[in-house]
């Protein structure tokens, strides 16, 4: 199972949801996935350093051993081919592609490797409570439902999903590229 093969990779971290949906052959996760994994430790053939970049608090659909729905934070557009580079022979063509980028300031769609990504621009908050609104999902509509079956409601209002997004190339997507500049936090003493 592809699930198993990436949590056996170590690409899979902070995961919150791994498992069956209800539905028999579909399997649901929530947490980070890894898109440049660390560098081994020093002497080490499999221990390696914290990952690089990771698609932050993505959620995934799998059937059929395909990635069929892809959501999750990246915090530099140029992440997103390193991405589908990596995950490429596991995205199904079908697959639904919903990506927050926290350095754009609009909403687009680019095509890499024959699969539609639709980009949103992300400022703060969580990126599950963004996803649910951008889909018009109700948090009523997800009550009593298990975490798999969570990411299930969501796939499925992902697919009629229709942005109204400029396709552009990816280079294009690119010269729309802003400056993210972070507040400082300030905590107890």
């Amino acid at each position: 199972m592809l699930l198993e093969t990436y949590q056996t990779k170590g690409l899979l971290t902070v995961t919150l949801v791994n498992g069956q949906t209800g539905d028999a052959g579909v399997y649901a996760y929530r947490g980070d996935l890894v898109i440049k994994e660390g560098a081994l430790r020093e002497g080490s053939t499999t221990d390696r350093k914290p990952p690089e970049a990771l698609l932050i608090h993505s959620a995934l659909i799998v059937e059929n051993d395909m990635i069929k729905f892809i959501n999750g934070l990246l915090p530099t557009l140029d992440l997103l081919p390193v991405l589908v580079d990596k995950y490429k022979n596991d995205i199904a063509p079908d697959c639904i592609a919903l990506i927050y980028v926290e350095n754009i300031a609009k909403g687009m769609q680019v095509e890499l490797e024959g699969v539609s990504y639709h980009l949103l621009p992300f400022k703060q908050g969580l990126v599950w409570n963004e996803l649910l609104e951008e889909v018009y999902i109700e948090k009523s509509e997800l009550k009593n439902q298990s975490g798999e079956d969570k990411v299930a409601v969501a796939y499925a209002a992902a697919k009629s999903y229709k942005p109204k997004m400029p396709l552009v190339s990816f280079a294009e997507a690119e010269e729309n590229t802003i400056v993210v500049i972070k507040e400082a936090a300030v905590g107890a003493i």
